[in-house]
């Protein structure tokens, strides 16, 4: 579950001073290296003081010793120099006191020191590490953030538990395969590449413009689809291929700055990760292109616009409508930054918000609806708090292994939020994750492709190329109902269950996320 001990430097501390039920007691930091790796079994003076915690407490220090505190180089890389890395190093600090740094400095150099020699990072292998004269790690707080990250995570599992429950109501023998579908009729098919003169950028803005393919039907609506916090627009060319066969023209931007090319140059040293304060210029990107449609710059055929985003380019989506935090964020993000949200990595991006100043912004008179892949808003949005402005239908998707933007609080709790309007719905993939849309060149079964990131199955989660086609044909029936809205003859998609092949998805609408999140 751990990693082999790592070689200890000589300027490392011995001592480790271990607060259990307030009281202070000063360990060897070999001891505790033995007790963890022996699964509790090393008998020290350490080890007797252990054994007066009950069997689940001792349980859950042990694992929390033993796991990896970084699982993933390139994710943490791009989390501990960024506003979002400073909340977790103040967080961190008050676990793990290194001689008198308050500010997590001598934690976060050594942590950077150990990724350079290694993928993971475990607990034991910073105490081995740290270079102080003694560290204090308070086991009463860790006991406490153990006991509400196992909360978190059990409702996770309550919820797959529930969704499991619900009785299949379609059935299909074998997923469809989007990259089956792209090598199809319209192989060829290539988006043109555009850009555009700004005011707020000193460069002209990029983006794709998928059109509709010759022979598709006539649509009514067209579609801006915002790629999230280190994305590109050719992370989605199977969305954009897929809607322009069936007619729909779809516009994909780059967002400079907060794109794929933002973090390489993150891991090439040369600028630190993007975080929510790249939200007004995204947001002034999407005036821009909306703007210069209208003003004949450039031609996209449609009447009525559809606001998409994956992730930030979701949150950017819902904040285009005119919808605001709703007041109190700072105090709701005052509990939030002290659990360490780890299992919703979502909350730092939000409470960021608290010092970011946001332009003003007022629906575009012909938008249709709005589409959020893996969105999150549950801290700006609570409960009934959501802009009531939002006239129109929300769609929006999630996956139950996505632990950036979780469903339970994420989607479910965000369409609860919301206005209640009959068309809007979630839609749930079980064994999704936040990555599931995101398509990379060379991507296989299991996830892995020429990308950046050269995301695996733990990332991506399961089957992504069968769940991105699920999620087209959940994204084409929910346009096509926009298309009749007007119709005698609506027929708006009632909640499903899905199961094809391994996969099942889930089809909920207001009545049914309540339900769940109960």
């Amino acid at each position: 579950m751990f990693l082999s001990p790592i070689s200890r430097p000589l300027w490392a501390a011995s001592q480790l001073e271990v607060q259990i039920d307030g009281t202070v007691i000063p360990f060897s930091i070999v001891d505790l290296t033995e007790w963890a790796r022996s699964d509790g079994q090393h008998q020290s003076e350490l080890s007797t003081w252990f054994s007066l915690l009950d069997p689940k407490s001792r349980a859950g220090v042990l694992e929390l010793l033993q796991a990896p505190v970084i699982v993933d180089r390139s994710l943490a890389r791009q989390l501990l120099d960024s506003w979002a890395g400073r909340q977790l190093l103040d967080q961190v600090a008050d676990l793990v006191r290194v001689d008198d740094d308050t500010e997590g400095v001598i934690f976060l150099q050594t942590l950077n020191q150990l990724l350079a020699k290694q993928q993971q990072v475990s607990s034991l292998d910073l105490l081995g590490a740290l270079p102080a004269e003694r560290v204090r790690l308070d086991l009463d707080v860790l006991l406490e953030l153990a006991k509400s990250w196992r909360m978190q995570i059990q409702r996770q599992q309550k919820l797959v538990r529930r969704l499991d429950r619900l009785p299949v109501t379609e059935s299909l023998p074998q997923p469809p395969d989007s990259a089956a579908q792209d090598q199809g009729l319209h192989q060829d098919l290539e988006p043109r590449l555009m850009s555009l003169s700004v005011g707020h950028r000193a460069d002209p803005l990029g983006f794709q413009l998928w059109l509709p393919v010759e022979g598709a039907p006539k649509r009514d609506h067209w579609m801006v689809l915002m790629p999230g916090l280190g994305g590109s627009p050719d992370h989605f060319r199977w969305l954009g291929r897929g809607l322009s066969r069936r007619g729909w023209a779809v516009l994909i931007p780059e967002h400079p700055g907060s794109d794929d090319r933002a973090i390489q140059a993150l891991l090439d040293g040369h600028r630190s990760p993007p975080g929510a304060e790249v939200l007004p210029d995204r947001l002034k990107d999407l005036n821009a292109l909306l703007s210069a449609r209208r003003k004949g710059m450039f031609e996209v055929p449609g009447q009525y616009l559809v606001l998409a985003g994956h992730s930030l380019g979701a949150l950017s989506a819902l904040l285009s409508t005119g919808a605001r935090p709703a007041p109190g964020l700072a105090r709701r993000c005052l509990s939030v930054l002290s659990d360490l949200p780890l299992s919703n990595l979502s909350r730092l991006l939000q409470c960021q918000l608290v010092d970011v100043s946001l332009p003003q912004q007022t629906a575009p008179d012909d938008l249709s609806a709005v589409i959020g892949f893996n969105s999150f808003g549950s801290l700006l949005w609570p409960a009934g708090s959501f802009a009531k402005t939002l006239k129109v239908p929300v769609f929006l998707t999630g996956g139950t292994l996505d632990l950036i933007t979780p469903p339970i609080s994420e989607q479910l709790g965000l369409l609860l939020a919301m206005p209640p309007n009959p068309s809007s719905r979630v839609v749930l993939v079980e064994g999704a994750s936040h990555f599931s849309p995101v398509r990379v060149e060379g991507q296989k079964e299991g996830g892995r492709g020429e990308d950046l990131f050269q995301l695996g199955e733990d990332l991506v989660g399961v089957q992504p190329l069968q769940v991105q086609a699920l999620l087209e044909k959940e994204v084409v029936q929910f346009l096509l109902e926009q298309e009749n809205l007007n119709s005698d003859d609506v027929s708006r998609a009632k909640p499903m269950h899905l199961k094809a092949g391994d996969l099942h998805l889930h089809r909920l609408d207001r009545k049914a996320a309540s339900v769940l999140i109960d």
